[in-house]
């Protein structure tokens, strides 16, 4: 398999990180799959996927394999369910995890994966080509790895779309010139594209969904928002450099009123390939 160019999110690079970093990381993910908004819209992408009994599926980007395990359940008892990630530090956690269910742990890059064409019946990613450096080229590896009349399906952030209230209007508005200006995952505008990458990659029948992540706690926001995590350092240079303590004032103050609130919306686009 290939080598994915890295990006500047440290979830490309996870096998790059010093030990105590990618355990933060893992331990974000793990709060991120906790998450009620996240399961949300998990359960949403999961409807759309439709994974049936006997099935073989892809869990193409699949951090530490929660969702390929459940999924696992849903194709049992006689199908089976290939958990890939580019990280192999990632890939070893899931496979650490693992709980005896028809699950298979592999490294594999998602512009170059190591499977034959119309392997399987089912592919899913989520949130991972907002951080590729060719994101075309990786849809066209998981359609082309998906059999004629099966399904793909995406799930994805529009970073753009993320708002807030209760905080002074400068400091919001320095916070989207910072991120227009190049924070944070290379496509920001991944989720509404998908349905168009979709269709540009030959399939039909292409269903979205947006879901629209509501927050009225900092504290439940930071496990989806890292903005609003003061944990990391600067939070991972979502915050520009001499505002983080004005950032960090304001919310808390927000949150003290009980005016808190930041939303975002994240898609799942779902498609067929064609027989």
């Amino acid at each position: 398999m290939g080598d994915e160019p890295p990006t500047g999110s440290p979830f490309a690079q996870l096998d790059r990180l010093p030990p105590e970093v990618l355990a933060g990381l893992i331990a974000a993910l793990d709060a991120l799959a906790a998450q009620p908004e996240i399961q949300r819209v998990r359960r949403a992408a999961q409807t759309a996927l439709l994974p049936l009994p006997g099935q073989r599926l892809l869990d193409a980007g699949c951090g530490a394999g929660e969702v390929a395990r459940q999924l696992a359940a849903l194709v049992a008892p006689t199908g089976e369910v290939v958990a890939a990630d580019f990280s192999a530090a990632a890939v070893a956690i899931a496979a650490l995890r693992h709980d005896g269910s028809r699950v298979r742990y592999a490294v594999g890059d998602m512009t170059a994966l190591g499977f034959a064409d119309a392997t399987f019946d089912r592919v899913r990613s989520e949130r991972v080509l907002q951080h590729l450096a060719d994101p075309d080229a990786a849809v066209a590896e998981l359609v082309r790895v998906t059999r004629p009349g099966g399904r793909v399906c995406l799930v994805d952030t529009d970073w753009e779309s993320l708002t807030a209230d209760g905080l002074p209007d400068e400091l919001t508005a320095a916070l989207r010139r910072h991120l227009a200006g190049g924070a944070g995952p290379q496509h920001r505008s991944m989720g509404r594209t998908l349905r168009r990458r979709l269709v540009r990659a030959g399939l039909v029948d292409v269903i979205t969904e947006p879901i629209t992540c509501c927050f009225t706690d900092p504290d439940d926001a930071a496990t989806v928002l890292p903005m609003f995590d003061r944990r990391l350092p600067m939070p991972a240079g979502l915050v520009p450099d001499g505002m983080w303590e004005g950032w960090f004032a304001a919310v808390d103050a927000a949150a003290a009123r009980g005016e808190f609130l930041a939303a975002l919306t994240i898609w799942t686009a779902t498609a067929l390939r064609p027989t």
